[in-house]
């Protein structure tokens, strides 16, 4: 039996690759089967995101085989020559595949270490196959072993702690600023990428009103009807400052635009409510002496990027720990998977052992003819305890060994050593 990954994922590939090999949510069900069929009903699962193309086979022949089977799969699927993306495969086998899985499930192998949405695609994975009915035994004990490692990983370190992105840390100053974000009203100035993603982690987190101030109309206008919002004048921003509760200035300007008279003007409209302003624009858009008014938080891309860099770091400091908690799992899966694979060879190996027992045990007896009933039975009990103590050490290394090396060599040398002929 061959337990085998093999994939693509950001560390090995660009993403025109990645796209190009991807399974999008509808084909998965004929992957699926169409794969597992093709390796004799093997159990399968196909992993398939934005950053990564991982399958996962157990099955019945050779790690080889089922490597070619799927380079060959991946290949004819997508109608790609395999010489385009070969290269950029990776492929593990037995424990190493085991360690890959969790590493990937507890978010240690993501662009963002420690980001918890793989876990969640991980086990969506895992119901496809189960639906498709191609997760067989061992594929299902893997899987639930990799959810259970991620949930360690997750509640015994700080890895997944810390807002790891522009963002996410600008909601949460937000957040602590307002203390509910309910209701509130963000302004965006400019139409840069960051500030749009900043507007989405805000609208998510309950903010409801949106003004949108561009110096092309247009684009306003796109942006606003995008998020039910209202595009504004550029040339009437000052007008308009009030309105928002939170700003995000994200302008290409070679020079500030949002001035310390502009925000105090805004800030006797709001009879001193509190004003976030989130500057991401790099040069700067606004004058770093609007953060010297009363009641206003001012925030620049630095400031930011500065809590990411701690938050990363917080992380890293965190995978030692991590990949020890997923060792552990590893240790666990492949000693209950040995056991599996090993078990047959242990029952033919008692079997051997019972059979030299009993015949040279039937031979003493033979040449003791006046024992008594008492006496033969004492005999028989002896040799039985002394095979039993035999196998007692043989059994529990073979299920270390198992958990340690390559199953079927640990299977084929404990065959020859006990003469075991029959095949598993």
């Amino acid at each position: 039996m061959s337990l085998v990954a093999v994939g693509l994922s950001h560390h090995t590939s660009p993403v025109e690759i990645r796209e190009r090999l991807g399974f999008p949510a509808h084909t998965l069900p004929g992957a699926l089967l169409h794969l597992s069929k093709r390796l004799d009903k093997a159990g399968t699962v196909i992993l398939s995101t934005c950053n990564r193309v991982e399958i996962y086979v157990h099955y019945a022949g050779e790690a080889a085989v089922a490597r070619d089977e799927i380079r060959a799969f991946l290949g004819e699927w997508h109608k790609l020559p395999e010489e385009e993306f070969k290269d950029a495969l990776y492929e593990h086998e037995g424990r190493d595949a085991v360690g890959h899985l969790f590493r990937v499930a507890s978010g240690l192998d993501s662009l963002v270490i420690g980001e918890t949405q793989i876990l969640g695609q991980v086990h969506d994975a895992y119901i496809a196959a189960q639906t498709e009915q191609t997760a067989d035994k061992v594929i299902h004990n893997l899987f639930q072993s990799a959810f259970t490692v991620a949930k360690q990983v997750r509640s015994q370190t700080a890895v997944g702690e810390g807002r790891v992105s522009v963002s996410s840390v600008a909601v949460d100053l937000a957040a602590s600023i307002f203390g509910n974000l309910t209701g509130k009203a963000v302004m965006v100035i400019g139409s840069g990428e960051m500030g749009e993603l900043t507007l989405k982690s805000l609208l998510a987190h309950g903010v409801q009103s949106v003004f949108v101030v561009n110096r092309h109309p247009e684009r306003a206008q796109a942006l606003a009807e995008q998020y039910n919002g209202e595009a504004l004048p550029f040339e009437t921003l000052g007008d308009h400052l009030h309105k928002a509760d939170i700003i995000i200035s994200t302008t290409a300007a070679p020079r500030t635009i949002l001035h310390a008279d502009h925000v105090y003007q805004a800030l006797k409209l709001r009879q001193q409510a509190p004003l976030l302003v989130i500057d991401i624009a790099v040069p700067r858009d606004v004058d770093a002496d609007v953060g010297d008014l009363d009641n206003v938080y001012l925030y620049n891309i630095d400031d930011l990027e500065q809590v990411v860099n701690e938050n990363i770091e917080v992380r890293r400091r965190e995978i030692e720990q991590c990949l020890a908690i997923t060792e552990r799992g590893v240790d666990q899966f492949m000693n209950w998977m040995g056991s599996l694979i090993v078990a047959p060879t242990i029952t033919s190996m008692a079997k051997e052992l019972e059979i030299i027992r009993e015949r040279e045990t039937q031979k003493t007896l033979a040449a003791l003819p006046d024992l008594t009933e008492k006496q033969r039975y004492e005999i028989e009990y002896l040799t039985k305890r002394i095979v039993n103590n035999i196998l007692k050490r043989p059994m529990t290394e073979i299920k270390h060994e198992v958990g340690h090396h390559d199953p079927g060599t640990v299977v084929h040398l404990v065959k020859r050593l006990f003469g075991i002929e029959e095949s598993m």
